[in-house]
């Protein structure tokens, strides 16, 4: 039988086969081909798609941005500043999470400095508290 099968691709390529099979259900794999007796036979190219994928979802993309690049990729119209298009986005997505991630460590640095962690009980809590205040998360830079 010449091919792999879907164990030894997905060993290959480093995830677990049900990823496989999940990608195959999404169209980001096409289907196999078929051995006479009905077993898929994948080859190398498989394989690549898949680092392919890992990489992507590695650098934020999500599936369906993922389809989109690999669509782009086939489109003989396609250019590569489709391709920048689409990676220049993801950078601006990345800079806000970045920016919204800050935000929350300064707003919880705060809220932990208020807290001296005693033994006292949590109806004193300041974090539970400035929580349950909408206006009071303000305070502190959320």
């Amino acid at each position: 039988m010449d091919g792999m099968t879907r164990s030894e691709v997905a060993e290959k390529a480093g995830v677990n086969p049900e990823t496989l099979r999940y990608y195959e259900r999404k169209d980001l794999i096409p289907n196999p081909p078929r051995s006479d007796g009905g077993f898929r036979l994948y080859d190398e190219s498989y394989v690549d798609r898949l680092r392919f994928i890992q990489r992507a979802k590695e650098l934020g993309f999500t599936l369906s941005e993922i389809k989109g690049l690999l669509d782009i990729r086939v489109d003989d119209d396609a250019t590569c500043r489709d391709v920048k298009a689409q990676a220049e986005e993801k950078l601006d997505e990345v800079e806000a999470k970045i920016k919204d991630l800050k935000r929350i460590r300064s707003a919880l640095s705060t809220l932990a400095a208020a807290c001296t962690g005693g033994e006292g009980p949590t109806s004193e809590c300041p974090i539970l508290d400035v929580m349950e205040e909408d206006a009071a998360l303000e305070d502190v830079s959320l």
